[in-house]
């Protein structure tokens, strides 16, 4: 019994120790699985607050891009071969053409500025018709016409990853501009 008592208070101090380092580690790892900022909340839109921008933008492009781009965002056949007047046809947005490979940023100027604001000296075989919409549509609504075409693309991949993951990667360096 006195071996018990005296093994019980050498003990007390090292239990305490393994207690409140179990609960500093425990405590150490909540940390570490939480989000860092308020930065993380902001990059990632709740799947509410996409679907919310999806359908409005799906509207827009249905009411404004369609008859350019098609219904599903399919393009006109050989979109990739210059008309006489030297424009190149609307491409597929639906993933099958190029979009994909361009930030949000240059999207966003695309479709604000039109074809004309890439026609330069510097690439004189660059010809578009595409209008711009910047006159007629707010920030918001770019940035939804763009998250709809953005969608169309589903599971498809295109240099080894899905294209989804690299135009993500592609916007990081060329994100939408901010808004007003």
């Amino acid at each position: 019994m006195v071996f018990y008592l005296i093994s019980s208070l050498v003990a007390l101090p090292y239990r305490r120790a393994t207690i409140l380092l179990t609960l500093a580690l425990a405590f150490a790892a909540v940390l570490a699985c939480s989000p860092s900022g308020k930065d993380d909340a902001i990059a990632s839109p709740t799947p509410a607050a996409t679907v919310v921008v999806v359908r409005s933008g799906e509207a827009l492009f249905s009411g404004i891009c369609a008859s350019c781009h098609g219904l599903s965002g399919e393009g006109q056949p050989n979109w990739h071969i210059r008309k006489e007047d030297g424009t190149l046809p609307p491409p597929p947005l639906n993933g099958d053409g190029h979009t994909w490979h361009h930030g949000d940023g240059f999207l966003y100027k695309v479709v604000r500025d039109g074809g004309k604001w890439m026609e330069s000296p510097d690439i004189p075989h660059f010809k578009s018709g595409m209008p711009a919409f910047g006159e007629q549509l707010s920030h918001d609504e770019i940035v939804g016409v763009i998250t709809y075409v953005k969608s169309l693309w589903g599971d498809k991949t295109g240099r080894g990853m899905s294209i989804r993951e690299w135009q993500a990667e592609v916007s990081l360096k060329d994100p939408f501009p901010a808004g007003p």
